[in-house]
């Protein structure tokens, strides 16, 4: 029976050793907006090929405080589903992943309007993306970022982009609201420069790698000669609200679930280009929840 005793223990500690060894192995990935090319990050494990997916949920679609085909409601229910991974390129002396390719594809699916005839009517959005991330400072991350945006029922036009993004996460004061900054311009479709800040101050909601996290997202955007459209001019919005985030851990694949509420503020200039069909109010409420896996 003592040995038996024994064995058990041992097999115990051995598990628990693996287990350990695991969460401690777990590593930051790159993660990039197909929307926005704005900087995030996923947890993963070991290898150098992470494969990625997210579903989401809004009450709307916008796009950089423009209206982006669903107001602000639950009529249509527009519904995004996201693949894409990131694929390690270098590491440094001390075995730390340096630099990234990051691809990813995003596809909006709602309930069509009387509009939208061509099939797949319900399939009205598909931005893919790819990039490279770079990590020439301890907690920054650089991207160089191309998307280009499509309709598959050609309720919209095509679109190319090329951003510069930036993040910064570092364990610091200024790492801990999690600043980012993307710049793009556009090289098919409407012309124009967009630019947009945003931080995410936030704090834990307990103890351990996994707590919930409850945050406060803050943004402001501005495009210029004619960004949002023909003759649209230099627009700005700004956008505030409250996030929670909950990590768990599925075996080997890490995962986040995430509720969020914004508030979308926007000049009255382009407000008035999502009309007379669009959604133009100069606040808008958007809700959205999400889930994100990561291996």
């Amino acid at each position: 029976m003592r040995r038996i005793f024994r064995r058990a223990s041992r097999c115990a500690w051995i598990v628990c050793a693996g287990l350990t060894s695991a969460a401690a192995s777990a590593q930051s990935v790159p993660t990039i907006d197909t929307e926005d090319a704005t900087l995030g990050s996923a947890d993963v494990g070991d290898g150098w090929i992470h494969p990625m997916f997210s579903v989401d949920a809004r009450n709307g679609d916008f796009a950089r405080g423009n209206y982006d085909d669903d107001r602000a409601d639950l009529a249509r229910l527009p519904v995004h589903a996201q693949v894409g991974a990131a694929i390690d390129l270098s590491r440094g002396a001390d075995g730390k992943t340096t630099s990234w390719l990051v691809l990813r594809s995003s596809n909006g699916f709602h309930a069509p309007n009387r509009s939208e005839t061509r099939t797949p009517r319900a399939w009205y959005e598909s931005n893919n993306l790819a990039a490279v991330v770079f990590a020439p400072l301890k907690g920054l991350r650089t991207a160089a970022v191309y998307t280009i945006k499509t309709s598959p029922n050609h309720v919209s036009g095509t679109t190319h982009e090329a951003s510069v993004s930036l993040a910064y996460a570092g364990k610091d004061g200024f790492g801990s609201i999690s600043p980012t900054f993307v710049v793009t311009t556009r090289t098919k479709g409407d012309g124009g420069v967009y630019a947009q800040a945003a931080i995410e101050p936030g704090v834990d909601l307990g103890n351990g790698e996994r707590a919930p996290r409850f945050s406060v997202p803050l943004a402001v955007g501005t495009g210029w000669r004619g960004f949002y459209g023909a003759q649209s001019g230099d627009r700005l919005f700004g956008s505030a609200g409250a996030a929670l985030e909950a990590p768990f851990l599925l075996g080997t694949t890490h995962g986040t679930m995430r509720w969020e509420a914004l508030a979308l503020v926007r000049d009255d200039r382009l407000a008035a280009l999502s009309g007379p069909d669009g959604e133009t109010g100069t606040v808008i409420p958007l809700v959205t929840w999400s889930l994100s896996v990561a291996y």
